[in-house]
């Protein structure tokens, strides 16, 4: 694509394509997407959704933590990942690879969705008395939820030997989406030490991966999201995608112990992250009914129990970066 684009009201996605597309290519047997590349791709599923329901989609774990950016798009759509009520139509991803040049192929999964039905509470409230129930997000206290539960970063690296967390390497080689604990670590990421004083300084070129402070608790009877970017926080993006689902960190589905994986940018200029700083704010939401099964209750779970977790693509990190 020339641009990434939305359709708007009055445009399908394919009218949209005529005046923007450059190049159309064929991924069903494996096609290479380049970074600083603007992808659309038509989906194998659709929606049909009915009166009083709607979806919100957003990047797989894996993809964000490969720093993929990756949206959901529908026809008429005015918003990114967000599907409108009773929306009936095809669905489109915009994939743009930031960091390393990717191999996708037909099948290959990139996004997730939610449906919602109605609009599900999510106050402050609501999340204070969680918080009472189940420790959402461990030593944070009632007073401290202001528009969702508040999540910090950790730059001490007490739990994991002193890394904080990994920095992508410039011009490392392609990774194959469905490829499983295949690639060597060192050979697209290098570890980023705890500093020996002061904050981490982001240097807006780089993308790392870091870990919340916090241990995150996700009851089975609600589904978090980590809410939109708040640019009162600071200059920098965290967190990709944003879904955390039904038993994460949960000790019923054996994940207690379980931190946020951060993937985070900084904008236009370097900026330094402090230890213990609030990075972003979860929202839970309560479920029309609980799954029958749990994450990392045998459905092969890749991020349960993690610390500081590249994304499943990378043979196992060292012990000590584990937790």
């Amino acid at each position: 694509m020339r641009a990434s684009f939305l359709p708007g009201k009055d445009a399908t996605v394919e009218k949209k394509l005529e005046d923007l597309a450059m190049h159309k290519m064929d991924i069903a047997n494996g096609a290479v997407l380049e970074r600083g590349c603007v992808y659309i791709v038509p989906l194998l599923e659709g929606l049909s959704l009915r009166k009083r329901t709607s979806a919100m989609g957003n990047p797989k774990s894996s993809t964000g933590r490969l720093d993929i950016f990756t949206r959901l798009i529908t026809d008429y759509g005015t918003e990114f990942d967000r599907v409108r009520d009773a929306y009936s139509g095809p669905l489109y991803a915009e994939v743009s690879p930031r960091t390393f040049s990717v191999l996708v192929r037909k099948g290959s999964r990139l996004n997730q969705i939610r449906i919602r039905r109605g609009n599900p509470p999510s106050s402050d409230t609501a999340m204070r008395r969680l918080l009472e129930e189940h420790q959402v997000v461990e030593s944070i206290t009632g007073n401290q939820i202001r528009d969702g539960v508040p999540v910090t970063v950790d730059v001490q690296g007490d739990k994991s030997g002193g890394i904080i967390g990994y920095k992508a390497r410039s011009h490392a080689g392609l990774i194959d989406v469905d490829k499983v604990r295949h690639y060597e670590v060192l050979d697209y990421w290098e570890p980023v030490h705890a500093p020996r004083r002061g904050g981490l300084v982001l240097d807006p070129a780089d993308f790392y991966i870091l870990a919340s402070r916090e241990a995150v608790n996700v009851p089975p009877t609600h589904a978090a999201e980590m809410l939109a970017f708040d640019t009162l926080m600071g200059d920098f993006r965290v967190h990709y995608a944003g879904f955390f689902d039904p038993g994460f960190g949960h000790p019923d589905a054996g994940g207690e112990g379980s931190r946020a994986v951060l993937e985070v940018r900084s904008f236009e200029v370097p900026f330094v992250i402090e230890h213990g700083q609030v990075v972003g704010r979860l929202a839970y939401e309560l479920l029309m009914a609980p799954p029958a099964r749990l994450y990392g209750s045998g459905v092969k779970s890749s991020y349960q129990r993690q610390g500081i977790a590249l994304s499943k693509h990378f043979k196992p990190l060292p012990a000590a970066d584990v937790r």
